[in-house]
This record gives C-alpha cells, sequence and structure tokens, in this order.
C-alpha cells in the first residue's frame, strides 16, 4: 500500500451519523478531513423495491494505504447494513494539501 491520496465517498441516513462517523475517521486518523454536503435524495433498488431516501453524502480524504481499515471501521460504525463505499483516485492535487493529508495519517 502507498501514500497516494485517495478519495472514499459514502453516504449516511442523516446528519448526526454523518458527523458521528466523520469525528471517528479524523480521530484514528483514518482521514485527514471528511466533508458532509448538503442533503441528496438517492434512488435505489433494495431487498426488491426501489428505495427514495434523503442522505448526507461523505467526502473522506485519506491515503490509500488506510483504505483497508478506514473501510473495516466505516462498515463497523455505520448505520446501513450495506453502505457505500467507493475509492477514487486522485490524481493531482496541491503539494501542500496533500502534505498536509499524509502528515495527519502518519
Amino acid at each position: 500500500m502507498s501514500d497516494d491520496i485517495c478519495i472514499v465517498l459514502t453516504t449516511c441516513p442523516d446528519e448526526k451519523s454523518a458527523e458521528r462517523l466523520a469525528e471517528v475517521l479524523v480521530e484514528q486518523r483514518l482521514a485527514a478531513c471528511v466533508s458532509a454536503g448538503s442533503p441528496a435524495v438517492s434512488t435505489y433498488p433494495w431487498q426488491g423495491r426501489i428505495e427514495r431516501e434523503r442522505e448526507i453524502p461523505l467526502t473522506i480524504k485519506t491515503a490509500r494505504s488506510r483504505v483497508p481499515v478506514l473501510t473495516e471501521t466505516l462498515v463497523a460504525n455505520h448505520p446501513y447494513d450495506v453502505p457505500e463505499v467507493l475509492v477514487l483516485p486522485v490524481v493531482d492535487g496541491l503539494d501542500g494539501y496533500t502534505q498536509w493529508i499524509r502528515d495527519w495519517l502518519k
């Protein structure tokens, strides 16, 4: 695993669970920053039905080397049975910002 920067995306059912999850990930140094977005409406199939729910999107800034433990912690602390966990590579970024992420995660 490397210290390449990546973004992990997830959603939470409400602000309280989003804030709690963000705090856990940053306190445990699994993420340098977790940004909660504005509520969005997600439409998706679940257990044979089409669901439509209001969710809070989270953008989690981390390093690739932290993703396995971050994912494990996210799943353990998330209210959904199957939470969204999508990992996106960061191909470029401001050196000072990406170094700040790496420094926090050490």
